[in-house]
């Protein structure tokens, strides 16, 4: 009998991490530790989705992600028990100008990664840093960066431009997107899942904590919302999301703001949690009465249908829309505003589907129909980095 190779996964953020162990396409363990530096906090769960006991944080509590790692990976050897480890993928966010696939991690290709750090500052670190931790814990083990820009490098250059001169264009000072793990999975099941539009035009809304949306044609990414930085296009749960520039020199001349007080004001501070005052958390808004989280939910409603719009206008049309993520996922009274607001593109909603949160939320006949698909960015790191080791 044979059996598929493991393969672990290690998505990190600033102050969490998550990790799964995949056999073939199956999740045969999975958990997170959150409030790293704070008050950290692990849990995981079993091949059907049991609770069971997690890595064990008391022996040296981490004070950033990477510092899990040795926890976990000891928690994985006592799981799997004389099975090893095939390799460890990882996402990262930025891939630069030379990556459209996933790659194995070498010396060379970490430094290459390390000069893309200011492009992305407050994400990664947090994905290198594994990567690091994990070479030193286990040399031999094969790792496999797998990059969130990868999946947009299809667009072309002129969507990818912004109209600065153009050595800025050739210096790498351009739209490069983000989300594509999320997007490149969508994309791989849509057959399955939505074979009328599958190989159409569809823009699929990415909708959590961080948000964007991007433009399918023929499943291969044309446009997208997000640009230079994981900061532009949809508001998001802190970020701010597309933003005069002109804003910005305000803020600096006017205000007197440093570069440090507008990366805490722009990514840590407005979104959802400025426009409210309440929280960045969609739940906490949608089962509030105050005027500013009604607020928040109009602006962020508006601001994505509008962006919808311009996908199908970049796309020539549009044939479906795919709500996914946590807030896509999950909130039906957000999905609905959004799916009215594009009523005049020949979506039309299905008010009890999308309340039921079914697959399919378009009312029959609906000339755009849309759907709810579960993401699941780790079984495409997983998959790239099985594919990378064949």
């Amino acid at each position: 009998m044979t059996t598929e190779p493991l393969i672990g996964v290690i998505n990190a953020g600033s102050s969490s991490i998550k990790f799964s162990i995949y056999e073939g396409e199956r999740q045969i363990f999975a958990g997170q530790v959150d409030g790293i530096g704070v008050h950290p906090s692990a849990k995981a769960i079993g091949p059907n989705g049991e609770a069971i006991s997690p890595p064990d944080l008391t022996t040296k509590p981490p004070s950033v992600p990477s510092e899990t790692l040795p926890a976990i990976m000891q928690w994985v050897r006592g799981r799997l028990g004389e099975r090893p480890l095939a390799a460890l993928g990882h996402r990262v966010v930025h891939g630069g100008l030379h990556h459209s696939r996933p790659a194995r991690v070498t010396p060379e290709l970490l430094a290459e990664l390390e000069a893309l750090v200011p492009l992305a500052p407050l994400h990664e670190p947090h994905n290198l840093a594994p990567i690091k931790m994990a070479m030193t814990l286990n040399p031999e083990l094969p790792q496999v960066a797998c990059f969130d820009t990868a999946f947009h490098r299809t667009a072309s250059e002129v969507e990818q431009a912004f109209a600065l001169p153009y050595s800025f264009y050739e210096e790498g000072i351009r739209r490069y997107g983000f989300h594509g793990l999320s997007y490149e999975y969508i994309a791989s099941v849509l057959p399955e899942t939505a074979p009328d539009i599958a190989n159409g035009r569809v823009v699929v809304a990415h909708l959590g904590n961080g948000c964007s949306a991007c433009a399918l044609r023929n499943r291969v990414s044309i446009a997208t919302t997000m640009g230079f930085t994981a900061l532009d296009g949809l508001p998001m749960g802190t970020r701010c999301g597309e933003l005069d520039a002109g804003v910005v020199l305000h803020l600096i001349q006017q205000k007197g703001m440093s570069a440090a007080g507008l990366v805490d004001l722009l990514y840590r501070r407005s979104g959802m949690l400025g426009l409210s005052g309440i929280s960045s958390d969609f739940r906490e808004l949608l089962a509030s009465d105050e005027p500013r989280a009604r607020f928040a939910i109009d602006v962020f409603s508006y601001r994505v249908a509008g962006h919808i719009g311009s996908l199908a206008a970049a796309l020539g049309g549009l044939d479906g829309i795919v709500f996914t993520a946590g807030v896509g996922e999950n909130a039906a009274p957000v999905r609905a505003a959004i799916c009215r607001a594009c009523g005049w593109l020949g979506l039309e909603l299905d008010e009890a589907a999308n309340r039921a949160h079914r697959e399919r939320i378009s009312a029959a006949g609906s000339r755009v129909a849309a759907f709810v698909i579960k993401t699941d960015e780790n079984l495409m790191i997983a998959r790239h980095a099985r594919a990378l080791l064949a």
